[in-house]
């Protein structure tokens, strides 16, 4: 009886597994997270409009009305006609800058139009965008939704204006902190020995010194009359020595936090390897330790940000921060703070600015432990996604 010859099966090999990228699974994991995604979203808004502000159909944040002095907020008139901006003045500047050799007056000439029409000093982007907006809106403007100040300025035009100082201030200031902070921890972490105990011993003796004072010390200085126009002769004003003052005292930190963790990557074994190979110490850690360092720098990118803005807004609260014309949600609190007395109290001088400010803390905060948890694999929240 012939015997059954087994039949061979053919063996399939499995689908390919697609992987997934360190970036993509945190923002797999950062979309589940609803209060940091609303809080991305917010923070996408805030930055449009601020940017778009020029464009935008609201009163110059400059411009006087006495006759709507502490003008209470209101719906009607929805809009209004008062916004003008002199072509004529603007079409003549171009004849008038013949033979100027003068930086500050070549500028004073051109930015004359706009100030008069009630514009702070605003770059060549802004003007463009401001004479954007004429074409589009003419002289049409939305009116007092947010009440008036005590020159009659419109306030929800100078809390969008004071959104670009007070923002940029934030991102500039912080960008220079990370860029002093993870260099020098970088390298106190990666040479080790006695050159990192002499760097952390220099932050340990920063960290001693009463910034706050130190900052309003030298901006007061620097704030003197005949320093400041010097500066101003080298295009060197306030708002440029904040980011430097700023940027220079938050730095500390973030020296700290990268010097430990580099500490933990020097010896894992793509740095042995790059080491064998005669890599040298400066491509290591440009190459192969800072971008292991991507997600701390971003999570302290997102905490870091708030802190800035709230100093700012303390100095201008003071009065050492953003000068006038200029305008930033620090300085629209102080202006409002002056006026409250127990006989009136003009709550939309207040409320406004401070709710700007607060919403857009809150939501920086809030991206950044939504940021944390996305990125750090060590977290349960991680573990759980």
């Amino acid at each position: 009886m012939p015997t059954a010859v087994p039949q061979q099966t053919e063996l399939t090999a499995p689908p390919p597994v697609k992987g997934v990228s360190l970036g993509q699974d945190a923002w797999r994991r950062l979309r589940r997270n609803r209060t940091a995604m609303a809080s991305l979203i917010t923070l996408v808004i805030i930055g449009v409009l601020a940017f778009l502000t020029p464009l935008l159909p609201l009163a110059p944040p400059d411009r006087h009305h006495t006759d709507l002095q502490y003008e209470p907020p209101r719906l009607s008139p929805l809009v209004s006609k008062t916004f003008q901006l002199d072509w004529a003045a603007i079409n003549r500047t171009s004849t008038q800058l013949d033979g100027v050799q003068d930086k500050n007056e070549r500028r004073n000439i051109l930015l004359r139009p706009y100030r008069e029409a009630g514009f702070p000093d605003v770059g060549l982007v802004s003007r463009w965008m401001i004479r954007t907006r004429s074409h589009l809106f003419g002289e049409w403007t939305l009116g007092s939704l947010a009440g008036r100040d005590e020159f009659g300025r419109d306030v929800l035009s100078r809390v969008f204006w004071g959104a670009r100082i007070s923002i940029i201030v934030g991102i500039v200031a912080t960008f220079v902190s990370l860029l002093i902070g993870v260099t020098y921890g970088a390298i106190a972490g990666f040479v080790g020995g006695w050159v990192d105990d002499a760097m952390m011993r220099f932050v340990d003796i920063l960290y001693s010194v009463p910034f706050i004072f130190l900052v309003i010390f030298i901006i007061t200085i620097l704030g003197e009359e005949h320093t400041k126009a010097r500066l101003e002769q080298m295009g060197i004003d306030r708002i440029t020595i904040f980011y430097f003052v700023v940027g220079a005292i938050y730095w500390l930190t973030m020296a700290r936090v990268v010097r430990g963790q580099v500490i933990s990557l020097r010896t894992e074994p793509f740095i042995e390897a790059a080491h064998s190979i005669g890599v040298r110490r400066t491509r290591i850690i440009w190459r192969h330790i800072l971008p292991n360092l991507l997600s701390v720098v971003i999570v302290y990118l997102t905490l870091t940000i708030p802190r800035v803005m709230l100093f700012e807004a303390f100095l201008s609260f003071l009065g050492l921060g953003v000068e006038p014309p200029d305008v930033s949600w620090g300085l629209l609190a102080n202006e409002g703070i002056k006026v409250i007395t127990p006989v009136k109290i003009y709550w939309w001088l207040i409320v406004f600015p401070s709710a700007a400010l607060g919403i857009t803390l809150y939501a920086l905060n809030f991206l950044g432990d939504g940021l944390r948890d996305a990125l750090d694999p060590k977290l349960a929240g991680r573990r759980n996604g």
